[in-house]
């Protein structure tokens, strides 16, 4: 009995081993989820909640079992629904969505805790670029109404699902609270980018 009790104990701490990374450890990954974003004032009112999606990767370098810094690049898809566009051709105001996509360079620290480090908190800023802009009624280009760059901070929560040695899949909750107006011109206001994500993705170690 005593036998099978010290080779389960030997079994276990082998596995924390393999699962926790190490100081120069490098993990890359890809992953995609749903967006849920909201343009707000910053004093409680927002517009309406737009739904898309993002897809990236991921690099990670650990300075410890617990700490790493971890960087993404992400296409993001950001914006709002049910807002206002004048149609000048007969000009009368309709209700369209605005559809924001940006790359998203976040710079994070990662902390990882939990007996086998497979739970993570990151939390950094980030910069996101405009690719385009438009609305879903008349498609219009709307990129020079908006800033070309969009700052703020990034952070979220995540689980890992070690697969091997060398592969993990993951899930992880993420939001992007916006610190600058999106708005080349604004008389009103400043309106700031928000929006959370729900991910899913693998990463791969290498040692």
């Amino acid at each position: 009995m005593k036998k099978r009790l010290l080779i389960i104990v030997f079994v276990l701490v082998g596995m924390t081993k393999m699962n926790a990374q190490e100081k120069g450890d490098i993990e890359l990954g890809f992953d995609m989820g749903v967006n849920l974003s909201v343009v707000s004032d910053g004093n409680g009112n927002a517009t309406d909640l737009k739904v898309g999606f993002n897809a990236g990767g991921s690099g990670e370098y650990y300075f410890s079992d617990r700490w790493g810094i971890k960087s993404k690049l992400i296409y993001d898809q950001k914006g709002w629904s049910d807002g206002f566009i004048l149609n000048t051709d007969t000009n009368n105001s309709v209700t369209t969505d605005f559809k924001l996509n940006y790359l998203t360079i976040p710079v994070m620290a990662n902390w990882h805790f939990g007996s086998t480090r497979k739970w993570y908190l990151n939390f950094g800023p980030y910069v996101g670029f405009l690719l385009n802009a438009e609305d879903s009624e008349l498609g219009m280009d709307l990129k020079n109404s908006f800033k070309s760059t969009d700052f703020g901070l990034s952070y979220g929560i995540g689980y890992k699902f070690p697969i091997n040695d060398n592969t993990k899949l993951y899930v992880e909750y993420d939001e992007q609270l916006g610190l600058t107006d999106v708005f080349e011109v604004n008389e009103g206001t400043s309106a700031k980018n928000s929006r959370s994500s729900f991910n899913l993705g693998v990463l791969f170690s290498l040692k």
